[in-house]
């Protein structure tokens, strides 16, 4: 057997039961849309940093490359590993420990395995608020939310997850471990190297642990869910929103009828408000430092205002935690039923959003022109100008065949709109493997080829997640 040596070195490092190469490996070679799998060397689960670093160390003797994974929850297949059978998985997700809480410092420090909802719950607990969060939440990882940057729905107030990191461990390409675990908010000495390995989706080096801000439990929050008649009157109720609620607005959710008419089709436990007597309803959350009573006030008034101005036909605020959970579980089961519609063309785009209301309405008539009878599912983060726009096949016609002869040119007509409208092809997903050739059209030269310098620099032998982010032939020297 090929690589016999390195399976019993890597053995000897993460002990025998975590080197796993024989029997159903699916659960960390298939992607979690079920549209790819590779076909890995071995799945190694090192149980701390200095495994990771001797498993690297190890893999970068041999020339044996590595695809880190956390819990391969990823959109855009790049954590997987190809089908050459030659790769190592090298699963973080025995890594789990909350290392330590600085209540002082509004910090904690976490392994990357750790779970996102364990994090939440964890700093819940002590008094404070970890706010990413996103449908994935129950299984993805801090470590993969890292790795892409991740956003999720509160973004709008608090950023995405490079915003909420002060400092991260490292084990680089050699099998070095960088210590960056700060907890400071200013540090100007040098170049930022946390920046370069967030977002870099586990092609530069292997994200172990995170130092990441912390922010006090908000008094109160409130839900409310509103019927809209158009895009542009959801952005000009966003910018109402923003002014009259100012940094207490933590959640602005757009999701088109066509959307919510699939959660109510197969979900029907769910009651959908309003979404058959209007094209849009428009989430909104309303977090406050002050009394139950003030933030309720504050938020009636807003939509009061947005009735009278045209922006609002229909509104309806949570009463409770219970009826505000409700609310954010139907805008969570979108991707669900969508799938269970069928096979879809996924779209995680970002558009100004000053500019979203021309994009969508001339996107949805080039595509109607273009392939008619197609149906569009468009829902997502108006507040931060990200939207899932995407694309399902015409009803009756068989969902497979359709992704095969129509995905390359739906993309093709989306993207190319996206980027009239000067927005980005990824907004929060990542580039993975999925979209590793459309960034070439998509990048300017200038920024490509400091990506592939940053590359060779860091990953010369290019071990770490090769062909994802930069393809495989951008990659070489």
């Amino acid at each position: 057997m090929p690589h016999t040596a390195l399976l019993g070195e890597l053995a000897a490092i993460c002990g025998q039961a975590h080197v796993l190469h024989e029997g159903d490996l699916s659960a960390w070679e298939a992607d979690w849309r079920k549209r790819a799998r590779g076909r890995a060397l071995a799945v190694v689960r090192p149980a701390s940093t200095e495994q990771v670093a001797l498993v690297v160390q190890a893999c970068a003797r041999t020339g044996v490359s590595l695809v880190p994974q956390g819990g391969n929850t990823g959109l855009v297949v790049g954590s997987i590993p190809d089908d050459s059978g030659q790769q190592i998985v090298l699963s973080l997700q025995r890594m789990t420990r909350v290392r330590a809480l600085d209540h002082a410092n509004l910090t904690v420090t976490v392994e990357s395995g750790c779970i996102l909802q364990t994090l939440q719950e964890h700093a819940r607990k002590h008094g404070f608020l970890f706010p990413l969060s996103l449908a994935a939440e129950g299984s993805c990882t801090l470590g993969g939310n890292l790795a892409t940057n991740a956003g999720g729905t509160q973004v709008l107030r608090y950023g995405n997850a490079r915003e909420l990191c002060l400092g991260l461990e490292v084990v680089t390409a050699q099998g070095e471990v960088w210590e960056g675990l700060s907890g400071l908010r200013k540090d100007n000495t040098g170049y930022d190297l946390r920046d370069l390995f967030i977002g870099s989706e586990g092609t530069l080096g292997v994200i172990t642990a995170a130092t990441l801000k912390l922010h006090p439990l908000p008094a109160s929050r409130l839900t409310a869910w509103a019927a809209v008649p158009g895009m542009a009157e959801a952005v000009a109720l966003l910018g109402l929103a923003q002014r009259e609620l100012s940094s207490s607005l933590t959640g602005f959710e757009a999701m088109s009828q066509f959307a919510l008419s699939l959660v109510a089709k197969h979900f029907p436990q769910q009651r959908v408000p309003f979404f058959e007597s209007t094209p849009w309803c428009v989430l909104l959350e309303n977090s406050d430092h002050e009394s139950a009573e003030h933030a309720r006030a504050m938020f009636e008034c807003l939509l009061e205002k947005a009735l009278e101005q045209g922006l609002v036909s229909d509104a309806v605020v949570a009463e409770n935690i219970a009826q505000a959970q409700q609310l954010w579980h139907i805008r969570e089961s979108i991707p669900l039923a969508q799938a269970q519609e069928g096979l879809n063309i996924k779209h995680d785009i970002s558009v100004p959003i000053s500019l979203i209301p021309a994009f969508v309405q001339q996107t949805d008539e080039l595509l109607a022109r273009e392939i008619p009878g197609v149906r569009l599912v468009n829902f997502g983060h108006l507040g931060d100008g990200n939207l899932h726009y995407n694309v399902q096949a015409p009803e009756g016609c068989d969902a497979k065949e359709f992704l095969r002869t129509q995905e390359s040119r739906i993309n093709a007509l989306v993207y190319e709109s996206v980027r009239s409208f000067k927005g980005s092809i990824s907004a929060e997903h990542g580039v993975g493997s999925l979209k590793v050739d459309e960034l070439t059209h998509h990048k300017s030269p200038v920024a490509l080829g400091m990506m592939r310098a940053i590359k060779q620099a860091l990953d010369p032998k290019n071990l770490m997640n090769p062909g994802r982010v930069l393809s495989a032939q951008a990659e070489q020297p």
